[in-house]
């Protein structure tokens, strides 16, 4: 039963309704992207939610206004309990979906099914195993590529993430979007962000505007179709004409969508974030073992959203390391 709504409604007039749970800071691959080559410093287990107390949160979200829960790493499908955790959330009345690096998909395909999970998305960012490994610092591409087929044999609504960065992999954007010729998948340009460790540099980035002037110009511009977005989304969605699948560009960095956010991110040691790029976190699962009330925190931190970008609200000061430095890096987060 939806109790009080309002605590998820920030000063903007924004309504939470989204809501993405790491489960682990623990991953099988070690993408340079998301982490520092050196690792970081993981939670001890104590720290860590299991599977009782993700779901009494995720419960206390969905009472007030959640309607879907995307599950998150680190790589999710990695818990030894995540069966566990899948059929408790699957009894909230709420979408539930699921983020993934795709090397152990074959494995869950049943649990996958058995819960009602139809939309995963699988983060693959270069069709060369040579660069699959060089980024991943893993030789798993064929696993990860044979889990994507799999996973579109068996009905599943599929949506590949691939993070640009210059001189790596953006020579291969029309290679990505020729994938959704004979399949009907998503694949999404994210432009590359920065979090600790990273070496994120703005010279890196492939920019919303540089991969539709590519796409523009081997597709030819009336070829390309602007695809309505769904509400609250945070990409930009095309279709080649006479292709199966689509494409989208996500654009946190040179476009960002915070109008419209719904998201809020739960880490996997219980903190709150009410925005990817924001370094302030709210200590929820504290609270919640010394068994009082989580609502008046989640509250505050809805409350303290910023309007833009973790309040980074211009390209000048998303340069900054000292202001995006001090936020998690992604793997701790959960995306």
């Amino acid at each position: 039963m939806k109790t009080n709504q309002a605590i998820l409604t920030d000063q903007f007039k924004r309504k939470h309704t989204y809501l993405r749970i790491s489960l682990t800071e623990r991953c099988n691959l070690r993408c340079t992207y998301c982490m520092p080559a050196e690792g970081v410093p993981l939670s001890p287990k104590s720290h860590i939610m299991d599977y009782d107390e993700i779901y009494a949160i995720a419960k206390t979200f969905v009472e007030n206004g959640v309607t879907k829960i995307r599950l998150t790493g680190g790589e999710p499908l990695i818990r030894k309990d995540i069966h566990i955790i899948l059929g408790k959330l699957a009894s909230l009345p709420v979408e539930l979906a699921i983020t993934t690096n795709g090397i152990t998909l074959d494995r869950h395909i049943d649990v996958l099914k058995e819960n009602n999970i139809k939309n995963i998305n699988v983060s693959l960012d270069t069709l060369s195993e040579d660069k699959f490994k060089e980024i991943t610092r893993r030789n798993q591409f064929e696993k990860v590529y044979n889990n994507i087929l799999l996973l579109i044999e068996k009905g599943f609504n599929v949506k590949i993430n691939a993070v640009l960065i210059k001189g790596f992999n953006d020579d291969e954007i029309i290679d990505f979007i020729n994938l959704t010729k004979g399949f009907s998948i998503s694949f999404r340009f994210i432009e590359f962000m920065p979090f600790d460790g990273n070496k994120w540099d703005i010279k890196k980035m492939v920019s919303y505007a540089e991969v539709l002037e590519r796409v523009n110009n081997h597709f030819f511009l009336e070829n390309v179709e602007r695809i309505k977005d769904a509400e609250n989304d945070t990409s930009k969605n095309y279709r080649i004409k006479g292709y199966k699948g689509s494409f989208a560009i996500i654009s946190s960095v040179t476009n960002p969508f915070c109008d419209s956010c719904n998201r809020l991110r739960l880490t996997a040691d219980g903190k709150l974030k009410n925005c990817l790029f924001s370094a302030s976190e709210s200590d929820l699962l504290t609270v919640f073992r010394e068994g009082k009330s989580i609502a008046p925190i989640i509250q505050k931190a809805v409350l303290g959203k910023f309007k833009i970008r973790g309040g980074m609200d211009t390209l000048e000061k998303l340069k900054k390391p000292d202001l995006h430095s001090k936020n998690r890096s992604m793997i701790t987060i959960g995306g």
